[in-house]
């Protein structure tokens, strides 16, 4: 039997590459990988994990989905399972934005043009990711709210261009979204977080002056 994959998973699912091989990386219990290789869309699975335990789970997902022979499973920390041009598309769902960017810092060979897309739905900051992201020479060709279980995620797509933006902060809280129907209940989701995240910024900082601005954009009529 094939899982049933969340709205995140789902979104991640349709940004991959069709036609080139693709990782899901820290595939933990194997649903978007088994997906993915029942699909038949794409040459080569692989799914990773840093832990046995999951990949083990991983495993018994496949089977139960009669996939197995169509997906790899790979024991190793993130991105070091692969080899430079192996897949299209490298998944990174699930974990924080800080380790997404570790993870990709450590394969040099992403950060290159023509390199793999990357799908990122990180669990946390992602006004941190989309800004590392900009600043580091990707270009973001996705970024799609999705509501799952109660809170809002960001799926994003992204590809190396070498071309470094610097952002204001206001980008980085809503980066795409709007151009999707829910980015509207995005944006109040990150709006409503601000003053906590507001109270750790000096005065009279930038960055406090442009939080300042966003806020104030809620109270105006």
């Amino acid at each position: 039997m094939l899982p049933a994959l969340d709205e995140r998973l789902t979104a991640a699912a349709e940004l991959v590459r069709p036609g080139q091989p693709v990782a899901d990386i820290g595939c933990d219990h194997g649903k978007l990988t088994a997906v993915l290789a029942a699909s038949g869309r794409y040459p080569k699975v692989i799914g990773a994990d840093l832990r046995p335990g999951p990949l083990a789970k991983a495993k018994q997902t496949l089977e139960n989905a009669h996939c197995q022979d169509r997906a790899e499973l790979r024991l190793g920390d993130g991105l070091s399972v692969l080899s430079a041009g192996e897949v299209g598309t490298i998944v990174l769902a699930g974990v924080s934005a800080q380790t997404s960017w570790e993870i990709i810092e450590k394969a040099p060979w992403v950060s290159t043009v023509g390199g793999p897309r990357l799908v990122l739905v990180p669990a946390t900051r992602h006004n941190d990711l989309r800004r590392w992201l900009w600043t580091h020479g990707f270009a973001l060709v996705a970024d799609r709210p999705v509501q799952a279980a109660g809170r809002w995620y960001a799926v994003i797509a992204a590809e190396y261009t070498g071309e470094v933006q610097e952002p204001d902060f206001a980008r980085c809280l809503f980066g795409d979204t709007g151009k999707y129907p829910e980015g509207a209940g995005y944006a109040a989701w990150q709006k409503a977080k601000l003053p906590r995240l507001r109270l750790g910024v000096p005065d009279g900082t930038p960055l406090a002056e442009e939080m300042d601005a966003i806020l104030k954009e809620g109270t105006e009529k």
